[in-house]
């Protein structure tokens, strides 16, 4: 009996040692010195734009499930159970989800009411990441009912939606002539324009109090970048090459750069305080697919380097407790260039020093 109650024993120090072990074997160098722990959610297929509800007890995102889907069609992540299922209709192209500040709806963007098909990519000789401005509506998602409601009719492109505390939409659009940042108010459905100069503005969020926003954006400066701008708008396709982070009033006045790197800085999220942005970006001009995650403060003054994997990691959001970062990664993929999502618990002495 004895022997046994010792067997048991060992088997649970064997499997915590072994959690343990798989929960720190994320972090890439000694010098990812702000977490606790990495842990990987997802394998297999590719996984990005995991977003946090509310509650910080589950994450929506997108996924594509080549044995299943083609395209991205959008996931739900319970934190708990260890689990995700489908929420989407598995038809068409999906993007961008976010919890609704009830936790019983979500938005996304889609294409399936146009086709169930995957719409097609244009194979464009770049050699930089560029996206496709598929004809995207906005739609809620009522989880209870499993009742889809559209919520915008552009022909275009409206995507990159993320939602604050009172329930506003803050999103991407291709209206107006150009790409700009909208809000759109879910139960009245008018929409007001936020900034929309010549140029690519997108990836919006709240800041924490609801009347300024953080995004990214690339204006042509030049003849050349004006001319390749308007050739790859006329293919609806997005590939700046570079972009910076700005914070605007929600009605576009007093607009702030928060970052002037000439590199690619994309996917800023606020830290709960108020205080912090943090971003992707590609800050090593001799390894330009090299993306790591930085915080820096609104003031555009204290950058810090976050993450130090050679590769992508992006989609950062911190949870609303500000005690846990959500992003996505390329590190630890069962095959090359495999994104998945990945959160971390962050250490004490950097939680309260994003506090102050």
């Amino acid at each position: 009996m004895v022997f046994f109650i010792l067997l048991l024993l060992h088997q649970e120090h064997k499997s915590i040692h072994q959690f343990e072990w798989e929960r720190h074997k994320y972090i890439y160098s000694r010098e990812e010195k702000y977490f606790e722990y990495i842990e990987k959610l997802t394998s297999g297929g590719d996984n990005a734009e995991a977003y946090f509800s509310f509650d910080d007890k589950k994450l929506v995102f997108q996924r594509t499930d080549y044995k299943k889907y083609m395209c991205d069609q959008i996931f739900i992540y319970d934190l708990k159970k260890k689990k995700f299922h489908l929420i989407s209709t598995g038809k068409g192209r999906t993007t961008c989800a976010y919890f609704m500040p009830d936790g019983k709806h979500i938005i996304y963007s889609s294409t399936h009411h146009i086709s169930e098909k995957c719409p097609e990519v244009p194979n464009l000789n770049l050699k930089r990441y560029y996206w496709t401005l598929f004809p995207y509506d906005i739609f809620m998602l009522d989880l209870e009912t499993k009742k889809l409601e559209k919520l915008t009719d552009n022909p275009y492109y409206d995507a990159e939606g993320t939602v604050n505390n009172k329930g506003e939409i803050v999103f991407t659009s291709f209206r107006d002539g150009d790409i700009g940042i909208y809000i759109l108010n879910p139960k009245t459905k008018e929409v007001k324009r936020v900034v929309n100069f010549y140029g690519y503005e997108g990836g919006p969020y709240f800041m924490p109090d609801g009347e300024h926003i953080v995004y990214r954006a690339f204006y042509p400066e030049n003849e050349k970048e004006l001319k390749e701008y308007k050739e790859l708008i006329a293919k609806k396709v997005v590939s700046p090459p570079w972009m910076e982070i700005f914070i605007t009033n929600r009605d576009g006045s007093e607009i702030r750069r928060i970052t002037n790197f000439k590199r690619v800085s994309f996917s800023p999220y606020p830290h709960p305080s108020g205080k912090y942005i943090i971003f992707s970006a590609n800050l090593d001009p001799e390894k330009p697919f090299n993306f790591d995650l930085y915080i820096i403060k609104t003031d555009g003054t204290g950058l810090k380097r976050i993450t130090y994997f050679e590769g992508f990691d992006s989609f950062p959001m911190f949870s609303h407790d500000g005690k846990y970062l959500v992003f996505c990664s390329n590190r630890g993929g069962e095959k090359p260039h495999e994104t998945n999502v990945f959160i971390a618990k962050l250490k004490e002495d950097f939680i309260k020093e994003l506090e102050k």
